[in-house]
């Protein structure tokens, strides 16, 4: 029996103490559009206390064992309370219990991998003594962590993402201020209270609540911030990145993700890999299958098994474990995956299958007769929508994935070498994914893009990297 969250409220995490404020606001279940808990509104005295206690608390040692043992510890608590959280996540976002339960899984994994990259934190020597006059040196690198690391979540994740921030830069030996996404903040205001559990030192991590529209200058212009890490829009990733100056900034932007089917694919695991992962959290996931590019002479034979594989996915509550795809996180969204979709049927797509909205849903989708310039081809859709064209040769469709502002990751289906390490010199992205989609991601491995999909990596040691600054050290013996 699934524990279904009720009620949770929760004020703002200062300091190592939770404050209730005046003005609070509800947070919903996508599905019935039912108050299940509220948060606190973060005002600009707020945002100052929690940096401070946040720069404050990184002057306290915090040992590499004990940053170790606190993650491991947390990671834990998770797999404990897995129900629980997924359960909330279930609600707060949309997402079929069963992906929920998947998320809180590989939560745990990450902050399991943060704590053990807590312990590898190491430098390099450099052997300067192989530059003439300097035979009587020697030199080596160390890493430190930055200071107070400034992350701001999406809803789609809410969960894993956090994770992906708070544990490595933990581990890194920074204190954090959180800012998660004010339509899915249970999930991360929940994980608050088991690092509380686990003996997270006070100020080493701070969660404020509100509009990010609001929330984000406030960080932005605080000049004890040391660096920002956000995964969102790449206008809203931009602006950070301009008030941010010479800060340090990792961005996570978003994807139009492509995929390839060539002519020699096992045409029957495209497909149902295909379906499968363009329709995750209802396509709302950076790296969702969007765009598939599907050689001619197997391009019917896909598409018919596309289809079929789409038409079956089950739509319906959250919390239902036969629920395949639950609803997007707000109609507004809805209304615009649907206002998309008319519009590339009024300039010649064709719907195979889907192509309706019912209030919050919009039913899997699948569209064909597509070109470059219509906005589910070129912009991110963020939405269930896949549009599938076809190609006749290699450098043809390395050509149309490359044609896009982003590049996060794409995947190809092929049983040529030759072709993989083709794609792989000359597609232009931050992962490529051979005989699975773009939608394949493990936590531990380096997670980021180029162009207008961002800068910096994710994966535990990665965002280590990322959230340390590298000192060397001579030595003039």
């Amino acid at each position: 029996m699934n524990k279904v969250a009720t009620d949770y409220s929760f004020g703002l995490f200062i300091n190592g103490e939770w404050s209730t404020k005046e003005n609070t606001v509800p947070v919903l279940n996508k599905y019935n559009q039912e108050k299940i808990g509220e948060t606190a509104v973060t005002n600009e005295s707020d945002v100052k206390e929690a940096v401070e206690s946040a720069k404050e608390a990184f002057k306290v040692p915090f040992s590499l064992y004990d940053r170790y043992q606190v993650l491991l510890k947390v990671a834990q608590l998770l797999r404990d309370n897995t129900e629980e959280f997924a359960a909330v996540i279930a609600q707060e976002v949309g997402k079929p219990i069963n992906e929920a339960r998947g998320e809180v899984g590989r939560s745990a994994l990450t902050l399991e991998n943060s704590a053990e990259e807590a312990k590898r934190i190491h430098g390099e020597e450099i052997p300067v003594e192989a530059a003439p006059g300097s035979e009587n040196r020697k030199a080596f690198t160390r890493r430190y962590p930055v200071g107070v690391v400034a992350a701001i979540t999406p809803f789609n994740v809410p969960l894993n993402l956090v994770c992906h921030k708070v544990g490595p830069a933990l581990a890194a030996g920074n204190s954090v201020v959180l800012k998660p996404a004010e339509q899915t903040p249970l999930t991360a205001l929940l994980l608050t209270k088991l690092f509380e559990e686990a003996g997270l030192p006070k100020g080493r991590l701070n969660v404020l609540t509100g509009e990010g529209h609001e929330v984000g200058p406030l960080l932005t212009s605080n000049p004890d911030v040391n660096m920002f890490t956000f995964t969102g829009s790449p206008q809203v990733g931009e602006r950070i990145r301009k008030e941010a100056g010479l800060r340090d900034v990792a961005l996570e932007l978003g994807n139009n993700s492509a995929t390839i089917v060539h002519k020699d694919a096992d045409v029957e695991q495209a497909a149902q890999l295909v379906a499968q992962k363009s329709f995750n959290n209802a396509g709302q996931v950076c790296i969702s299958v969007q765009r598939v590019y599907v050689h001619d002479a197997v391009y019917d034979q896909f598409l018919e098994k596309v289809r079929e594989a789409t038409s079956q996915i089950k739509l319906g509550d959250p919390m239902d474990p036969s629920t395949q795809m639950g609803p997007m996180i707000a109609e507004e969204e809805a209304v615009r995956v649907e206002e998309w979709v008319k519009e590339a049927v009024a300039e010649g797509a064709v719907i195979e299958t889907g192509g309706k909205r019912d209030g919050v849903f919009y039913q899997p989708t699948v569209l064909t007769n597509v070109n470059a310039e219509m906005k589910v081809c070129k912009q991110e859709v963020f939405g269930p929508v896949v549009a599938v064209d076809s190609y006749a040769d290699e450098d043809e469709v390395i050509s149309y994935v490359n044609d896009s502002e982003y590049g996060l990751q794409a995947g190809l289906f092929t049983n040529s070498l030759a072709f993989a390490m083709k794609a792989m010199d000359q597609i232009h992205v931050g992962g490529l994914i051979i005989n699975d989609t773009s939608g394949y991601r493990v936590d531990h491995m380096p997670y980021g893009g180029v162009k207008k999909s961002g800068t910096g990596k994710e994966g535990p040691r990665y965002a280590i990297e990322e959230m340390t600054e590298e000192k060397i050290v001579v030595f003039n013996l």
